[in-house]
């Protein structure tokens, strides 16, 4: 099936969803593929009749953030509820955030974060010198720290690809962001399904990965949508996949002392603050976390998410202060109409990543998604694509 064809299948299908389920929210999604030469993992866009994702080997050791996608449209076999659009009292409530939390001080406030040397806008920028679009983008995007995805089931390989990023970070006295994405049924079998085979193997490759942690700061970002796509599932597949979420949190956290750990809070335009922080709960957040993140692969405006974590925080309360960490990569001019996720136009990248936010209880904002690469419209899914780089270095 050529391209064009999927693409006016996909835009039929979430027209069909769209009709069913009102304004869609946008959450995180990935294709995915192996990097063979550093082992890091990176993102290209391979789709097959079934727009689904399928591991494609690269030459270049890419760190590719994953495309936003449209909220979940749970397979008719699993569904046992779905997703739904902000209500107007939703919207309301959003609008109250509750105290700012006292300042906390993490081992990563104020850190410099980490930007890794393989990527794909790096790529381009050291290929395209005479590119006039090349000084923008390199100056605004290619010079950014930037997360490291890690979204195959690869046991035998992950503890090195891990600790290669963790000691790069370590010798250059910066912190890394790392996201393991490989939780069974990833994506709710969308375009980027996935990941282990079952949670037993899951829980051992998440064993692998810690093992490469090493004993320095480290942000890890656990499974974007994991929690807040977890609709589709049954509720015991779906208890089952918490449980592992909680395992893992603890698995990463006793790995090295240092890693701070947030849990998956979907967005400001997704599910109600109660509702997310009750999910969270149930997965462990509260003990097994340092506390969560939000706007993954999205757009919607900082200081929106900012009083949504808070919401979100206060709702799941803890032993101890838990923070939120931000994505502000693509959020400048806050989220487009509703419906629109591939690539659209007119947004502009956000704040820059910094671990010092001088907002109470944000201990970060960071670039888990890399402004410039493509949700499969401007240019094929997980592909740098400089003309929509450029766009949104200019937005």
């Amino acid at each position: 099936m050529s391209g064009v064809r999927t693409q006016r299948r996909t835009e039929r299908m979430e027209r069909r969803r769209a009709a069913r389920h009102g304004v869609m929210a946008v959450a995180a999604s990935a294709v995915v593929a192996v990097g063979t030469v550093t082992g890091l993992v990176s993102a290209a866009g391979d789709r097959d009749e079934n727009d689904t994702a399928r591991p494609k080997a690269t030459t270049s050791p890419l760190t590719v953030p994953l495309p936003a996608r449209p909220s979940p449209s749970p397979s008719p076999a699993t569904v046992t509820a779905t997703p739904s659009s902000p209500t107007a009292s939703q919207k309301a409530s959003t609008k109250a955030a509750p105290r700012p939390p006292a300042r906390r001080e993490t081992p990563t406030t104020g850190a410099r974060l980490y930007r890794h040397p393989d990527s794909q806008v790096l790529d381009w920028v050291r290929a395209n010198r005479n590119d006039p679009r090349r000084p923008l983008i390199e100056s605004r995007i290619a010079a950014q720290p930037a997360a490291v995805w890690f979204a195959v089931h690869n046991p035998g390989e992950v503890t090195g690809q891990v600790r290669a990023v963790t000691s790069g970070a370590a010798a250059a006295g910066r912190v890394p962001v790392l996201v393991p994405y490989a939780i069974p049924g990833r994506d709710c079998g969308g375009a980027s399904q996935g990941g282990a085979p079952d949670l037993a193997s899951y829980d051992r490759w998440v064993e692998e990965f810690a093992a490469g942690l090493g004993g320095d700061p480290v942000i890890v970002v656990l499974e974007p949508d994991s929690i807040s796509q977890s609709d589709c599932l049954s509720a015991g597949v779906r208890a089952a996949r918490f449980a592992s979420l909680a395992r893992a949190g603890r698995t990463l956290k006793a790995a090295n002392p240092q890693a701070k750990v947030y849990f998956d809070a979907g967005h400001s335009g997704w599910n109600p603050a109660g509702k997310q922080a009750a999910l969270l709960r149930a997965a462990g957040a509260a003990t097994a976390s340092d506390g969560v993140f939000t706007n993954v692969s999205n757009f919607h405006r900082t200081a929106d998410e900012v009083r949504y974590a808070r919401q979100v925080l206060a709702a799941l309360g803890g032993p101890e202060p838990l923070g939120a960490v931000i994505d502000t990569s693509r959020n400048g001019n806050g989220a487009p109409a509703a419906g629109e996720w591939c690539d659209p136009p007119g947004r502009a990248i956000g704040r820059a990543p910094t671990a010092e936010t001088g907002e109470a209880g944000i201990d970060a904002y960071l670039w888990v998604k890399l402004p410039g690469e493509s949700d499969g419209c401007k240019g094929a899914a997980g592909s740098f694509t400089p003309d929509y780089a450029y766009d949104l270095a200019t937005g």
